[in-house]
C-alpha cells in the first residue's frame, strides 16, 4: 500500500509539533515520587505481561516474589507522594472504598469517567 503522499513526514511532525510546546518547569516535590510511581507501575506491568507472553499466566513463587517487591517500590512512591500532599495513606484508602462502595451501589462500577 503506498503512503499518502499529502501525509507530512516525521521530520515535519516534530518540527510542526513543537510549535505546541512550552518548558514547563517542575520545582514542586511531588514530580521526582509522581515519576518514579509511573516508572515502578511500568515495571510492574512489564513483569506481569511477560508472566502472561511467557508462562501462560501462570504466577510461580519466584514471580510472586519479584511482584511483591515491584508493589513495595509501587508504594513506596505512593506513600512519598501523599505526604507531599499532606494526606495519610488512611485516608487516601478510606476514601477510595467509599468512591468504589459508591459507584458499587450506583451500579457504575463498570464504565469510565472520573465522575461516574
Amino acid at each position: 500500500m503506498p503512503l499518502d503522499p499529502t501525509a507530512p513526514d516525521l521530520d515535519t511532525y516534530q518540527k510542526k509539533s513543537r510549535k505546541t510546546w512550552s518548558l514547563i518547569h517542575t520545582d514542586h516535590p511531588i514530580t521526582y515520587p509522581t515519576l518514579g510511581l509511573v516508572n515502578e507501575a511500568g515495571e510492574l506491568a512489564g513483569k506481569v505481561k511477560k508472566i502472561f507472553r511467557d508462562k501462560g499466566g501462570v504466577i510461580g513463587p519466584e514471580d510472586r516474589e519479584a511482584l511483591k517487591y515491584e508493589l513495595g517500590d509501587v508504594l513506596w512512591y505512593l506513600a512519598q507522594i501523599a505526604t507531599e500532599l499532606d494526606l495519610s495513606l488512611r485516608e487516601v484508602a478510606e476514601a477510595n472504598l467509599e468512591k468504589l462502595f459508591d459507584r458499587l451501589e450506583r451500579g457504575t462500577i463498570q464504565g469510565e469517567g472520573d465522575h461516574r
